[in-house]
């Protein structure tokens, strides 16, 4: 029998809870080059058939540097699954309970962006407490393109029985 552990096959070994996170801890996401095949990803997942997202010369006619990125493929680079967030909190994550963001300028093809999240609430419960997000969005130009927040559900550290 092999020493292989299925359970133990993790991206971040020691999880971590509620009370384990701190007001200000920063995840920072990886950069993205907004490509055209960005773009068409997520116009097929989405379905959204607007010619201001796919056409190019429809952009050109209206002053447009390119293609322009839905606001919603801008918040997706906030998805924390692109980095550390998810694997540390394996087991104590009950569920994501709320999303909001404010789109402060226009994501073009050709942009590269570059998200993070950091910790701005920590509200305890008896069993469990809400982590709270900040979301950001810059682009190669250091303007911040995109903010909002999101909310977690974490369980607190079973006592030992």
């Amino acid at each position: 029998m092999s020493g292989f552990d299925p359970a133990r096959h993790r991206m971040i070994a020691e999880q971590r809870w509620f009370e384990d996170f701190h007001i200000g801890e920063r995840f920072l996401l990886p950069s993205r080059t907004m490509t055209e095949a960005v773009f068409l990803a997520f116009q097929a997942a989405s379905g959204d058939n607007h010619p201001i997202h796919y056409d190019a010369e429809y952009c050109r006619a209206r002053n447009m540097p390119g293609l322009l990125a839905h606001g919603l493929q801008s918040l997706a680079q906030t998805a924390p699954g692109a980095g550390l967030f998810p694997f540390m909190v394996e087991e104590s994550l009950v569920g994501f309970i709320e999303q909001s963001s404010k789109f402060l300028k226009p994501v073009f093809a050709g942009d590269t962006v570059y998200p993070a999240l950091e910790i701005d609430e920590l509200s305890g419960n008896r069993t469990t407490g809400v982590l709270g997000l900040k979301t950001t969005v810059h682009n190669q130009r250091r303007e911040l393109v995109l903010e909002g927040r999101q909310r977690y559900l974490l369980r607190r550290r079973a006592e030992a029985a």
